[in-house]
């Protein structure tokens, strides 16, 4: 299960567009720097060769124990053992997380090489996220919640997309 936090910003998200010539577009918006912070995870399935995708969302920045709240979600949804492979942010360092890791032995912790975001398939999962949200403009923090909601829930439903980001990876997958 490989696992990552990332932020999205009220400020749109610029990519690049296209307008007729002498027509520079411009985008428009309320220069607020509310976020979300969202934690994602993604499985796979050894045996059925899914993926599922699961999030959780907070309008602050995530503690110890919201990533243990995050960790008690995936153990009530998922069965068995699992190896959850993320990276050495400071969060996931946290005495609270060590403590809950120590106290669940159904939780296997594995860290990333420093500085290797490519390996991370859940950083793919972002950029699809990202590209959703695009040039978007939303007003306030439920708007750009209900947008990444939309855009995670495209992902979810496409076991093709969620798979295009696994071989996006560096990681060896056999197709």
């Amino acid at each position: 299960m490989f696992v990552d936090e990332s932020g999205f910003l009220l400020i749109p998200n610029v990519r690049r567009t296209w307008a007729p010539k002498g027509q520079t577009p411009c985008i428009r918006h309320l220069y607020r720097h509310d976020r979300l912070s969202v934690c994602s995870a993604v499985a796979v399935s050894p045996k059925r060769r899914r993926v599922a995708l699961y999030l959780r969302c907070r309008a602050h920045n995530f503690t110890g124990l919201d990533i243990q709240a995050f960790l008690r979600h995936l153990l009530h949804h998922l069965r068995g053992p699992i190896d959850l492979l993320w990276d050495r942010g400071p969060i996931h360092r946290r005495r609270e997380v060590r403590d809950f890791l120590a106290a669940h032995p159904r939780l296997h912790m594995h860290y990333f090489p420093a500085y290797a975001p490519e390996l991370n398939l859940a950083e793919y999962v972002w950029a699809q996220a990202d590209h959703s949200l695009a040039n978007g403009t939303p007003d306030n923090l439920r708007e750009l919640r209900d947008r990444l909601t939309d855009a995670t829930r495209r992902l979810r439903r496409s076991q093709d997309l969620l798979w295009s980001c696994i071989y996006a990876s560096e990681l060896p997958w056999a197709r």
